[in-house]
């Protein structure tokens, strides 16, 4: 949810609202910090929708908040990082672009969750597969910009 909900929010609002969520800063290096398709649309939607999507599925709406927030706090460290390597905003970066923001909610609340080191990586792995699958095909239906 918190993953798709930019792209839902992208597509519904076209360009309201979507200022960049780094203000159009730039870094030491004269990079932008995270690019402008960081949004904070984007990060309040994947909130939004996390938060609400949580008691469906038997949880908490503050744990759905901290899934959304970390997700975003991986997205964004996988964009802060790819500006670093002089990656353009919404460039493909095979495990970069999936592994934090799956990785990082996962270790941090895995007790809530009651998972393992083994389940962390499971849960990793397997979100990396399926993002990749549901990318090419929201690209294939016009839903995403690119095929990743």
């Amino acid at each position: 949810m918190a993953n798709g909900a930019p792209i839902v929010a992208r597509n519904l609002l076209g360009a309201r609202l979507a200022r960049p969520l780094d203000g159009g800063r730039c870094w030491f290096d004269g990079r932008p910090l995270f690019g402008h398709s960081k949004t904070l649309r984007g990060v309040f939607s994947a909130l939004l929708l996390t938060a609400l999507t949580a008691p469906l599925l038997g949880y908490g709406v503050r744990l759905g908040l901290s899934v959304g927030a970390l997700a975003m706090a991986g997205d964004l460290l996988s964009s802060f990082l790819k500006r670093r390597l002089g990656l353009a905003p919404s460039s493909m970066a095979l495990g970069l672009d999936q592994i934090p923001e799956s990785l990082l909610p996962a270790l941090v609340l895995r007790g809530a969750f009651g998972l393992d080191g083994d389940e962390v990586l499971t849960v990793s792995g397997a979100f990396f597969l399926l993002g990749l699958v549901l990318s090419a095909l929201l690209y294939a239906v016009g839903i995403r910009k690119q095929p990743y």
